[in-house]
């Protein structure tokens, strides 16, 4: 009996150290599978917040990205170094690639009636055109690529868009000091308010030129101006739908020393359904077959993401054709 209660307690006490040792095996395992797992999410945070750095470096297009860019003391754009920057009429831009607005305006209208400019001179000039910002998401990438490219570009702003926000506000003056061309788009780009039953309404056409006008002297200074307006749909549209009131309204426009820039080639990047970005050039390629002077209309409010993935291969069309590059002024 005593031999048999001995057996009994080495194998009770066999039992007891087998049992303490898995126990203490999953301690262990449990341990470091604890320790893995906060490692690998370590590692992923930091590979995480490494690539919002990289996007943010690149486009920065958020609000906050946008303004601590811009309020940077070694910022080109700092407060002091503001006063020093020329906004208006003989703002930053070699004057070579700088086309007078009178005179595309006139070469334009002859184009659309069949007819030659006479001081045409054969040369194939590109003016890439943005209508409807700026947008907080899509500008940023425009000039991203504008800057990369080093080609400048006429901006048709809307007023609505620059007084949004204080990020809105920072790219114009991102635009001004790059050195491209601030135009007028009007402040509302409501049809209903500016061409009432279809048609032209002097007085409230001119009120918000006026309007927007006061939203780009408050971020650029009081000594900005521009000559260079954009109907939204384009005057050639309202000169069909309303002649009488076309004329009055170009003859209130010109008398202020304004002239009105529509297009000739275009990316219908706000027309029918929506383009991929291969799609976009392909539009820009058949628009500008066979032309000498080329006004290319192309938008860079929210949505048009696909308009900025083709710029550069829209410029490098443009370059392998032989055209050089102006903004409008």
């Amino acid at each position: 009996m005593k031999k048999q209660g001995r057996y009994k307690n080495m194998r009770n006490k066999k039992v007891k150290r087998a049992k303490v040792t898995i126990l203490f095996a999953f301690i262990v395992l449990f341990v470091v599978c604890i320790t893995s797992l906060i490692a690998i999410k370590i590692l992923d945070d930091g590979q995480e917040v490494q690539a919002l750095d990289v996007n943010n470096t690149n486009y920065p297009n958020s609000e906050n990205n946008i303004n601590e860019m811009f309020n940077s003391k070694n910022n080109d754009l700092d407060t002091d170094d503001r006063k020093e920057i020329n906004y208006g009429s003989d703002a930053p831009g070699n004057k070579s690639e700088v086309e007078d607005v009178a005179f595309l305006e006139n070469y334009l209208n002859k184009e659309m009636k069949g007819e030659k400019h006479d001081k045409s001179d054969g040369k194939k000039v590109a003016y890439l055109t943005f209508d409807d910002g700026p947008s907080v998401t899509v500008t940023p990438k425009i000039l991203d690529i504008l800057k990369q490219e080093n080609i400048h570009a006429t901006f048709f702003l809307v007023g609505k868009a620059i007084d949004d926000n204080s990020t809105a506000k920072n790219l114009v003056k991102r635009e001004a000091a790059e050195g491209h061309s601030i135009a007028n788009h009007t402040y509302s780009h409501n049809y209903n308010y500016l061409y009432p039953n279809k048609k032209v309404s002097l007085n409230n056409f001119m009120s918000e030129v006026e309007k927007t006008n006061q939203s780009l002297k408050r971020v650029l200074g009081n000594d900005f101006s521009t000559r260079v307006i954009r109907l939204p749909g384009g005057r050639m549209t309202w000169n069909v739908n309303d002649s009488d009131g076309m004329s009055k309204l170009d003859k209130t426009l010109h008398d202020k020393d304004y002239h009105e820039i529509d297009w000739n080639s275009l990316s219908k990047d706000a027309e029918g359904q929506r383009k991929n970005a291969e799609q976009l050039k392909q539009e820009v390629i058949k628009s500008v077959a066979g032309k000498e002077k080329v006004v290319i209309l192309m938008h860079d409010t929210y949505g048009k993401e696909e308009t900025a993935k083709a710029l550069p291969d829209i410029i490098k069309y443009l370059k392998e054709q032989g055209y050089e590059f102006k903004i409008i002024r």
